[in-house]
């Protein structure tokens, strides 16, 4: 089984069985959003985690087993045009290279790891709306010199 199968079965599960993220996370002991991410197929699980995501949603071990192998991490190039995913692209556009210079003034010529990186997604109740907080947390990795 390929991952974007494995992605289809994994969702579709989620669906018949009416959990949320949240639920999935809690129930396998990892954060939400990485679970979310490994039933996306942007990352890989240990074989004991893959079982309880197999578990949970009541799917096989051939989809277990397609979540313990390497993802390909790639996705498509053109713009998206979700408006959820396109306000994510149009923050980076518009205060990426701000970002880049403040975190690079605050630690010096490097990157933010997407590797040694955690994020979560809380919602802040607010009367004139409810807010998005998503939370970014990356090694910084140094550039260096040779």
């Amino acid at each position: 089984m390929d991952k974007l199968e494995m992605r289809h079965t994994l969702l579709a599960a989620k669906a018949r069985k009416q959990m949320n993220w949240e639920q999935i996370g809690k129930a396998v002991g990892m954060s939400p959003v990485w679970v979310a991410s490994a039933c996306y197929g942007m990352n890989s699980a240990s074989d004991d985690v893959a079982h309880k995501i197999a578990d949970v949603l009541g799917v096989d071990k051939e989809v277990a087993d397609a979540l313990t192998t390497f993802p390909t991490k790639a996705w498509d190039e053109a713009i998206p045009q979700d408006p959820f995913i396109y306000r994510l692209y149009e923050v980076v556009g518009v205060y990426g290279e701000t970002l880049k210079d403040v975190v690079q003034e605050k630690f010096g010529d490097g990157i933010m790891s997407a590797i040694d990186f955690t994020m979560e997604v809380d919602k802040i109740e607010d009367p004139k709306g409810d807010r998005v907080l998503l939370t970014l947390s990356g090694k910084f990795l140094p550039y260096k010199a040779w």
